[in-house]
């Protein structure tokens, strides 16, 4: 991991003040918010082209539901600006990486590693990472790390980002990327100062408790590093090279905590929800036969139910999961009604069990009629609806893709419309749509969806090649001779000059 990417928490007492009374660092940054965008742009793009990016529309779901908050809460502080607010992305891309790593990338996107996922015991644990990265954004700690030194371009310092989280995963090909003393410089100087990271805790801190969420959080994050550096890190947390622990570090956040506080790393009770999203990342990012086949053993051990509820729930969906990896709908659906009535009307909860129903459900690829019209009522296949939630969404639109009925694709089409109506840059929810329109026998849609997904990843290059072939579609078929596809390719014909002028500013930032 670079030192760009990096984090450190450490704790704040809740007796600090708003950031608006205390002094922080300025901005002082010479790159302005649009060149800092457009250089996160180009290192997310290559991110969404990694074989380990996911969009695991669950685990978007539960992080989104701690990161949403935090946003919210930098607004109402005045830590995060109108411009930067308009002009940045807000994005957190998820890699299935098991290293215990969060990032802060320029121009408002975030690296989440599945590996820290799985190894926060609360939302709280999580919230402290964000919060901490959030503000080294609205900070503008990068920009102004990049500024200066005037001689190293942004795209160059790009490269070297690109370069360094190479080489977190595979060291040759970091090295490929970081090679010769000007690139050894452009790297040492994205170095967080301890200033930053203080100010980064303190703002974080204030975000995070604004928030809504429990500042032990910070606490108990702290204790997880400390012990990883008393282990002699192999590895797994790649902060811990980039920014070791000090004892500095470690007397202030102590001194930091509240009075009357509890210093222990068992402060924090993992909620039962939070123990399944802990468990699914784990499952999602070691999908090796033995790991898998392993969550099986753990829950057929007669020791499980003597443990808290939270761990036997994280046990069973993780084994429920496993087993849909290995193809084993009979065991899934047995570890899943395990689950689902351990869990039973947890509202945290319960959601999640139903959607872990319905993936099982849609791996069996064999569902009886009976099955079926319960998959379809379970995710409301048979109404549009605006109250979906994404995971919902897009378990709606596999389970019409394998009913394959024409009033269930319209009910699912009419769905995805409007959510992407609302948010345009969901690329797997374009990609789906996609699907389903080619379903419809749809061509020209199906096309254009494609392309809105290319673009939603910023591959500009492979929306254009899209739109190009929606465009030959048209004159190959007449198809604008009725009303409705003369309006889809008009769409088109626009879509098609804005992509132009995107891939055409993509181009000259190289």
């Amino acid at each position: 991991m670079i030192a760009i990417c990096a984090w450190l928490p450490a704790a704040l007492t809740a007796q600090v003040p708003p950031s608006s009374s205390l002094p922080l660092l300025g901005d002082g940054s010479d790159m302005t918010s649009a060149n800092e965008r457009r250089l996160g742009d180009r290192i997310a793009r290559e991110l969404y082209r990694d074989p380990d990016y996911l969009d695991d529309p669950v685990l978007a779901d539960y992080v989104q539901g701690i990161w949403q908050p935090l946003l919210a809460a930098a607004r109402q502080r005045g830590d995060l600006s109108a411009e930067l607010d308009e002009r940045f992305a807000w994005q957190i891309l998820l890699g299935r990486d098991r290293t215990v790593n969060a990032f802060a990338l320029p121009g408002g996107y975030l690296g989440l590693n599945l590996g820290l996922l799985a190894v926060v015991s609360s939302r709280d644990e999580l919230a402290s990472v964000l919060g901490h990265e959030l503000s080294h954004v609205t900070q503008r700690h990068i920009s102004r790390l990049i500024a200066k030194d005037s001689q190293q371009t942004p795209w160059v310092i790009g490269a070297m980002i690109l370069g360094a989280l190479a080489a977190s995963k595979n060291p040759d090909a970091g090295n490929a990327l970081i090679v010769g003393g000007q690139a050894l410089s452009a790297q040492n100087q994205l170095n967080f100062s301890r200033d930053m990271e203080r100010e980064a805790d303190r703002v974080g801190f204030g975000v995070m408790t604004q928030a809504g969420f429990e500042a032990r959080g910070f606490v108990t994050m702290f204790d997880k590093l400390q012990q990883a550096a008393r282990l002699n890190d192999s590895g797994a947390y790649p902060y811990l090279r980039s920014h070791p622990l000090t004892t500095e570090r470690i007397a202030d956040m102590q001194s930091r905590l509240p009075l009357g506080s509890v210093h222990s790393p068992q402060v924090m009770t993992p909620t039962t929800l939070h123990a399944m999203m802990a468990a699914r990342a784990q499952v999602l990012s070691n999908p090796g036969v033995d790991a898998l086949r392993s969550w099986q053993t753990l829950v057929n051990d007669p020791g499980l139910p003597g443990q808290p509820a939270a761990q036997q729930a994280g046990a069973l969906y993780g084994a429920a999961l496993a087993a849909i990896r290995l193809r084993d709908s009979a065991v899934a659906r047995g570890d899943w009604q395990r689950l689902q009535a351990l869990v039973g009307t947890d509202p945290g909860a319960a959601q999640a069990v139903r959607w872990l129903g319905a993936e099982i459900d849609l791996a069996a690829r064999d569902l009886s009629l009976p099955q079926t019209r319960a998959l379809a009522t379970s995710l409301g296949l048979d109404q549009t609806t605006a109250d979906l939630r994404r995971p919902e969404l897009i378990l709606q639109a596999q389970a019409a893709m394998q009913i394959n009925q024409v009033d269930t694709l319209n009910t699912v089409v009419q769905n995805l419309q409007r959510w992407l109506a609302a948010r345009p840059k969901d690329a797997l929810a374009w990609q789906w749509l996609a699907s389903l329109y080619a379903a419809q026998n749809q061509s020209l849609r199906a096309l254009r969806a494609e392309a809105e997904a290319q673009a939603a990843r910023l591959d500009y290059a492979g929306a254009l090649d899209r739109l190009k072939a929606a465009q030959e579609h048209v004159l190959a078929s007449g198809a604008s001779s009725t009303s409705a596809s003369h309006i889809d390719a008009s769409i088109v014909d626009t879509r098609l000059r804005q992509i132009t002028a995107l891939l055409k500013e993509q181009t000259l930032d190289h």
